[in-house]
Parts: C-alpha cells; structure tokens; sequence
C-alpha cells in the first residue's frame, strides 16, 4: 500500500468519523464527505434560535457500562484542555420509575453491596414491588436460559422469536407486561412484540451486568452538550491528522461497474476514491443501490428490509433547575415512551444564564420512543400531530408522573423538539428514524466489509457484535469498516482493536454444553417443559 490510497468517508455521524480517524491515523488520505453543517449525525448539537448560544439535541446521550470501543475513541481525542473528552463522561446515581398514579420509586445505579442492593440492581424497573414474586422468578429463568444459550441458538431460535413471546407476557399480570416487557420501550424505540428475543434480551443482560460490575460504573452522562464536550473537539483533532472535512456535501449517487465502487455524486459534483465508507442512514442508503451496486454488493440487498422507528427528544428550558433525579426518569406508564434526564445537574460548567440573558437556569431532556400510541392530551399519536402539539403532549405525559408541583407551567421558558421532525399535511415527518432490530432482521443486516473490494458499510444497522442501534454499534461498525479498507488496500498497518459485548465466563461451559445440544437438535435444558407450560398459562382465567 502506498501513502496515496484515498478514502472517500460518506457520511459525518458517529460511524463515518471513527472509521476516519482510524484510516487517518494509519496514513491513508481520507474525506469525509457530510450532508449537515455539523459533524455528528444524530448526536450533533444544534444551535437554538433566537437564544445567545443554547443548543438542542436530538435527545439525551447515554453510555451504559457495555458501552467500550465508543469510550475508548473518545479517550483518543484531545479535548483542548490536556484531557480527552472520555474525561467529560460523568457517571449517574439513581434511576427514577415514576408512575402516573404516583407510586414512583428510585433505584440506585452504583454497584451492590449488600443482599438487599443486589435484589433491587436485579429488578430495577418494578416500581412498588407490584410483580408478583413467581412471575419476577419466573422473568430470570427466561434471562437464564438466554445467557446460558450458545450463540448458534441465539442467533438461530431467538432471533426467530419476539421478547414478548419468549418472557411469556401474555400469560402474565399486567404488572409484569407494564415493568418487564413494555419497560424496553424506554430504552429503545422497540416495542417488546417486535423487537427479537436475542436482541432484546442481550442487550438487557448487559444493562444489568453494567449494574452488578463494581469496576465500571453502570451509567453515564456527558458535562455539557454534545458537540461542545466532544464533536467539535473530534472534528479538531481529524483537521490535525489530515482528514478533509467537507460539510454540507450530500450524496445523491453512488456509481459502480457491478464489481466495485467507480465512483460517486456529492453535492452535483463527481468524486472518485480507491476506496469508500459508506456511513450514511438506513433510510437513505438504498435510494443509492443501482442494480450495478447491487451485484456487486450483494450483501447490501436486505438494507431496504431494515425498519425503523421514531426516538426524537425535545429540550425544556427552565427558569430553575429542577433536577428530579441524579439520573435517567424513566415514565412507566407514558403513552409515547417517554425517558429524561434533567441536565443542568451534570453540565456545571455549562452557564445556561449566559446563554439566555440569565432567562434560562435549568433543562430538562426528554426522548418519546413511541409515537404510534395516542396521547394524553390530544388523543392521537404523535406522528399525526403538529410540531407544538407533541411538545405539549411530552410536557403533559411529564406533569402526570411528576405533578404540577414539581415541573408547574410557569417554569417553562423555551423548547427545542427535534428538528429532524417536520411538519405535514398529515402530522409529522421523521428525517431521521431509528433502526429497530425486528424478528428475523439478522440476516438483512450487511457485515461491514462487502462483497465489493472497494466499498465498506459503517452503521449502526451493520452487523456488528453490539446488536442495537446506539453510539456504540455505530462506532464499532466503523472500527470494523476501517479494518476492511485495511485488508482490502493490503496495508502493513495494524488493524484496529475491536471490542464485542462480554458476558461473565463462569457461563461459558453452559453454553458449550447447549452448543453441543443444539447440534443434536435438543433444546436448551431449560426450555424442556417450557412449551407446555406457557400453553397450559393461557388457558387460565
């Protein structure tokens, strides 16, 4: 390989810039070619108008303790201070449940010491103790049997049956469907009747080994707005390792020979590399595939089969700061899914006042992960509303868990909804949605390095080992997207590290145990019985 192989990066989110600075760091010549005037995709800041420097989000960001190659990017980055920007993650306390019926409960997020702490980090999402006891014993056989699965099973069983299916929900109370399956719904924009057992339920081992691990904290927030705390600091230090950052350069066509990439169309010019990342959002990724492309990426053809989903935010501003809690708020019985996390208490180095003429002293983050159930206030789901009726719906569906009292109307001073959401005749339209790993979506989801030796797909709906549409899935996608490049240019640089989710290995020889019943056809010890069981629960009134 020669100093002069050029990468042509498509795409400035969290994927596109990782796989960059991992090729700019090897000596490679790499564009980044991004269709916003920011970097950073989904998790850009954006700035507010009509205020003196107040910047939205497209919601709150989250790095739960599973979260490792996005951390580490982030140790790499100088943040102009002698520090990294890894330094200005901040870890949470508490999780709050609350209830609109008012019987919330706050779970601690800091490691377990004593019996009692390690019950509750087990089930943390049960407010009030209103699962009966044999249903939550019944909840952790099923994540026994998960975590006990060889990945053959997982990938080849569960990922063929719904979590609501595989917990057994429609033969439980209405406790356990509330605060066990439909509490996913909170955390990602996956309904429980949809998403894959295999996803859902590894992704929620994880959560809770993140919770019961003394060396890692559980949870953790950013100090201060995204782009300030971290991307801008990014875009810097790739200026310093020669990557050529071009904003507001769209991709309208991608041009192909049907065996490789030849070339492509970025803002009405032609552009041509040796190689090309492909970075860009699910939705907008198939409107490029010619039937050229196609043959000679034929891994590519299921993209269009991906769904996705609605998980927008909207930022309330307040005249105080009212934390809630020293963490995520999570609405259990919201229509539209709704999670916050009130921001001023982590941001102290963030003057709201001086952004607002002093008008501005607290923030309040809000993500609506559902916007296909009908709300509160205007009974219809957000979707069909307008831009300020979803603004008042989250506002409402807030007030009736947390009370006028504690969050009253007049402490309001400004919002910010999503600005990806834009209004129709029709209600709402989403710009930027969220890929959602549904029942049997495995096998459409493309593996980073493609059947084409030029072209690599960097995504969070690659097929990566973090099985989810987050940060951490787009960075690791773009780690793996830069070691195809790699291979592909014959480069003698060593290849990047790449970090896959870790379950305790005290469960190892149970899995290859059940690796070898799978072979045999046999099913997992426990699920012998299972079929019949969950039968003869429907059957009772």
């Amino acid at each position: 390989m020669t100093a002069s192989q050029r990468v042509a990066v498509l795409g400035g989110g969290i994927a596109g810039l990782t796989a960059a600075q991992e090729l700019a760091e090897r000596g490679l010549d790499v564009t980044v070619y991004e269709a916003n005037d920011r970097l950073g995709g989904k998790a850009r800041s954006i700035p507010v108008d009509g205020s003196d420097g107040l910047l939205g989000e497209h919601g709150f960001r989250f790095f739960p303790a599973y979260y490792t190659n996005v951390v580490k990017t982030m140790a790499r980055i100088p943040d102009g201070t002698g520090g990294s920007v890894a330094d200005h993650l901040v870890s949470t306390s508490e999780t709050l449940i609350a209830s609109a019926d008012g019987d919330g409960a706050v779970a601690s997020t800091e490691s377990p010491d004593t019996p009692r702490e390690w019950v509750s980090a087990i089930q943390p999402q049960i407010a009030g103790g209103e699962v009966p006891r044999r249903e939550l014993a019944h909840f952790v056989s099923r994540l026994a049997v998960l975590l006990t699965s060889c990945e053959d099973r997982r990938e080849q069983a569960f990922e063929h049956q719904s979590w609501w299916e595989f917990i057994d929900a429609d033969a439980m109370s209405p406790a356990y469907r509330k605060h066990l399956a439909q509490s996913t719904q909170a955390l990602v924009a996956l309904r429980p009747e949809i998403g894959s057992a295999r996803t859902v339920g590894t992704i929620y081992l994880q959560l809770l080994f993140g919770q019961l691990d003394p060396g890692a904290p559980a949870e953790r927030v950013l100090d201060g707005p995204t782009s300030e705390v971290w991307l801008d600091h990014w875009h810097d230090y790739l200026d310093a390792q020669g990557v050529d950052v071009r904003l507001d350069s769209p991709v309208t066509e991608l041009h192909s020979d049907g065996h490789r990439v030849t070339g492509a169309v970025i803002d009405g010019e032609s552009v041509t590399a040796d190689h090309y990342v492909a970075a860009l959002p699910v939705d907008m990724l198939p409107a490029l595939l010619t039937p050229a492309l196609r043959r000679a990426a034929p891994s590519l053809r299921g993209v269009d089969r991906i769904r996705t989903a609605w998980m927008n935010g909207v930022q309330f501003y307040l005249d105080r700061d009212i934390p809630i809690v020293n963490g995520h708020a999570v609405y259990a019985d919201s229509p539209w899914a709704i999670t916050s996390v009130s921001q001023r208490q982590f941001w102290t180095d963030h003057d709201l006042g001086a952004r607002s003429d002093g008008d501005v002293q607290g923030v309040v983050s809000v993500i609506a992960s559902d916007w296909d159930t009908p709300g509160v206030l205007y009974d219809k789901p957000g979707r069909e509303c307008t831009r300020e009726e979803a603004v008042a719906e989250i506002w409402a569906q807030l007030q009736a868990h947390l009370g006028a009292d504690t969050l009253p109307d007049e402490a309001r001073v400004a919002h910010f909804l999503d600005p990806e959401l834009a209004e129709t005749d029709d209600g709402l339209r989403n710009d930027a949605p969220l890929v959602i790993n549904t029942v049997g979506s495995l096998q459409h989801r493309p593996r980073p390095d493609t059947d084409a030796p030029n072209l690599a797909v960097a995504g969070d709906y690659a097929r990566v080992e973090t099985d989810l549409a987050t940060m951490e899935a787009a960075n690791e996608a773009g780690r793996r997207a830069a070691n195809a490049v790699l291979d592909a240019a014959g480069a003698a640089a060593p290849r990047v590290d790449v970090w896959g989710l870790s379950e305790p290995r005290a469960f190892d020889p149970l899995k290859r145990q059940d690796r070898m019943r799978f072979k045999l056809g046999l099913p997992h010890p426990g699920e012998v019985g299972h079929d019949a069981w969950a039968f003869a629960r429907t059957l009772r009134p």
